[in-house]
């Protein structure tokens, strides 16, 4: 099916088809309850549990073009790939995840510092589009070598003096002997919608980003659920980090009973039930939280 026959009644996402974003976005996707048939596949049009949603696997650069064309109402990839591309879409919200940073690096033994120095010399990339703009807003003059990818291999094949690519640890630059001399954009994975995708399609388009964006505030955190002898239900209630306090309900079987139940954030447990169980708590009960709508 060519990508740009898409029924009038459907909607169609566009997500990446491989990368480093591919699965931690179809992984949202499937957490918020839309589950994509043949995922692990990945054959270019993918069906989902929602009679009204259709999945389009494409190259992480290509979706924003399918978006702003409107082979696409929706896509998922990274701002990098929005900017590279420079289509005319609109953002939605940001999945805070996929956190890169476009760099601009030189071999650790150049003599190069920065950026004012590659005047007249070669950068290697995969992304001209916003390396051109960055060079030209300085007013630098270099030439653009576009790669299609191991960019940091560049310099030790001769094409090039320095690179532009994404970093999302440094353990890449590092592994090969390079270093940064300037971040050029920090980018996260975005969601992305065609400019007149949701006034042809408020209500689903708007039960999407509902149900994304409850998983996207789900993360790193989890559900604790207690028993408290009421003499020791403060000295508990000081030790809890909830989102806006915990919830104190009777034990209909022990009048001198609560159950104490609270949100807080997994990075804080290792500590807190060892504090929650010295306050009086017992029966502790750790659940993790799959989605959460406010």
């Amino acid at each position: 099916m060519n990508p740009d026959e898409k029924p009038r009644d459907l909607i169609r996402l566009a997500i990446p088809n491989k990368g480093r974003i591919a699965d931690p976005v179809i992984e949202t996707i499937e957490k918020s309850g839309l589950k994509i048939n043949n995922s692990v596949g990945r054959k270019l049009i993918s069906k989902t549990s929602d009679p009204e949603i259709e999945v389009l696997f494409a190259r992480p650069v290509d979706i924003p073009e399918f978006v702003a064309d409107g082979a696409a109402d929706l896509g998922i990839t990274g701002r990098d790939m929005v900017m590279e591309r420079g289509s005319d879409v609109k953002e939605l919200f940001d999945l805070k995840s996929g956190n890169a940073t476009l760099v601009l690096a030189v071999p650790s033994e150049s003599e190069i510092n920065e950026k004012g120095q590659l005047e007249g010399l070669r950068v290697a990339t995969e992304f001209p589009g916003i390396s051109g703009k960055y060079f030209s807003e300085f007013g630098i003059n270099v030439t653009l070598v576009p790669v299609g990818g191991a960019c940091e291999a560049a310099p030790y094949l001769g094409i090039a003096d320095a690179i532009i690519d994404l970093s999302s640890s440094g353990v890449t630059l590092a592994t090969n002997n390079l270093r940064v001399i300037d971040e050029i954009l920090h980018s996260t994975t975005v969601l992305i919608a065609n400019r007149d995708a949701e006034a042809r399609h408020p209500e689903k388009i708007a039960e999407l980003c509902l149900a994304l964006e409850s998983v996207i505030r789900a993360r790193g955190q989890c559900y604790l659920m207690m028993n408290v002898a009421r003499p020791s239900l403060e000295e508990v209630k000081r030790e809890l980090p909830g989102l806006s306090g915990p919830t104190v309900m009777d034990v209909s079987s022990d009048e001198n009973m609560v159950a104490v139940h609270a949100v807080v954030q997994e990075d804080h447990l290792y500590s807190l039930v060892g504090k929650l169980k010295n306050a009086g708590a017992k029966d502790i009960l750790v659940v993790p939280i799959e989605r959460m709508i406010r």
